[in-house]
């Protein structure tokens, strides 16, 4: 029976200087795990990527740093590649990368939708791809998408649009890589209380936002928290192992279905 717990296995997280990933970085090292790989994209998060090799050290877990922009394929076999060197193998992969547009549908640039698509989906795609081919067997692969994908609205057409591919993504790669025991998992969140949610936002919106989940009265802001969310990918890359090819919809009732 394979042993689905962090214990003893390394971790790549996509995205992993801050935020969300920077919580999983420190969470993976408290369950156990042995090396962590702490991805970032440009200069300005360094620092907090250096932040975090330090608090996940201190919890006792290895760590590395690896910068690239994983648009770039090459650059998602080098975060790939720098974690074997360094550790051994690849347990469980986690893809938290991504980036927001709200624009109206006709004032989308052709450079908007390009670099949208490619940083929500063809990254996604080839961490994704990367990860089949070199993960260790009986490992885990999860990705961060976003609950819009079951939203009927305007102005984040391009921003879900290029999240939704993903879905898909996932239940293909769950069937090819199944064969090896790998769970392939997409995670949802409502707009998250972080700065990612807040750059694009008028006061008026937030306040919106913050009002339209069900449990909205039940947190600090009424947004979903990386607290929320953190627990939910522990538990697909564990015990949750036998959920695959599924999306996980965690937002308090922002959006369902």
């Amino acid at each position: 029976m394979a042993d689905h717990s962090l214990k003893g296995k390394t971790v790549v997280i996509g995205g992993g200087a801050k935020n969300l990933g920077g919580l999983l970085a420190r969470d993976f090292a408290k369950d156990g795990a042995k090396g962590i790989a702490i991805h970032y994209h440009s200069d300005s998060a360094k620092s907090a990527a250096d932040e975090t090799v330090a608090a996940v050290k201190e919890l006792g877990a290895d760590a590395i740093t690896v910068q690239g922009d994983l648009t770039k394929p090459e650059n998602v076999t080098k975060l790939f590649d720098e974690t074997i060197a360094a550790f051994g193998g690849v347990d469980v992969a986690v893809n938290t990368t991504g980036m927001v547009l709200k624009k109206s549908f006709t004032e989308i640039s052709e450079s908007e939708y390009d670099t949208m698509f490619g940083i929500n989906a063809k990254a996604a795609f080839f961490f994704m791809q990367e990860a089949g081919k070199k993960l260790n067997d009986n490992g885990k692969l999860c990705t961060i998408v976003t609950s819009l994908l079951a939203a009927f609205t305007g102005y984040y057409a391009v921003y879900a649009g290029a999240k939704a591919p993903v879905e898909h993504f996932t239940r293909a790669a769950s069937k090819e890589f199944g064969a090896r025991g790998i769970s392939v998992t997409a995670v949802a969140p409502g707009p998250m209380d972080t700065p990612f949610f807040y750059g694009q936002e008028a006061p008026e919106a937030v306040a919106y936002h913050s009002s339209a989940a069900d449990l909205s009265k039940y947190t600090k802001t009424g947004l979903t928290h990386i607290e929320d969310i953190a627990p939910l990918v522990k538990f697909l890359v564990t015990d949750g192992w036998w959920i695959t090819g599924q999306t996980i919809f965690a937002n308090g009732g922002y959006t369902t279905r």
